[in-house]
């Protein structure tokens, strides 16, 4: 039933998150918005690890091809704070001791009071740009907020 926009978990053989934010539901992407955004706000992490979405008594088991969450977008400022906003629709505080950059130079942090990892979407991740400066001595990056320095790590692999 792709076609409608609708997909029953446990007619999928595989369902699975991309790098670039949609959900897959047999290698195809699912592009109704509102069963992606429902499909991440019931992802749920196993106890040995693993995520499934859980929706009621039905249950699927899913792979996360990066992170299991992506900040599609980011406000605030300098004074109060940063803030993203998730794929699941939540929103939180950026915690910038968590930003890092990984492969393909993409953008991730801690978000879910740190025990998950998101990737920043290209539209947030310009939004973040606005406020990194460069460090000429390091070549490095760097954000700064409310008076504190909060280097970005380059070329970490998830932690």
């Amino acid at each position: 039933m792709p076609k409608a926009g609708f997909w029953a978990i446990d007619s999928v053989r595989k369902i699975s998150f991309g790098k670039d934010g949609w959900w897959y539901a047999n290698d195809e992407r699912i592009e109704n918005r509102r069963i992606n955004r429902l499909f991440s706000q019931h992802l749920r992490r196993t106890e040995d690890g693993r995520y499934q979405i859980v929706l009621g008594r039905d249950t699927a088991i899913v792979e996360i091809d990066d992170a299991p969450y992506v900040v599609t977008a980011l406000d605030g400022d300098l004074d109060q704070g940063l803030r993203v906003r998730l794929n699941d629709t939540s929103e939180e505080a950026l915690s910038p001791d968590t930003l890092y950059i990984g492969p393909d130079n993409a953008v991730y942090c801690r978000v879910k009071g740190h025990a998950e990892l998101a990737r920043f979407t290209r539209p947030a991740y310009y939004q973040l740009a606005a406020y990194i400066q460069e460090e000429p001595e390091t070549g490095g990056f760097v954000l700064r907020l409310n008076d504190a320095a909060y280097p970005i790590p380059f070329g970490q692999d998830h932690p």
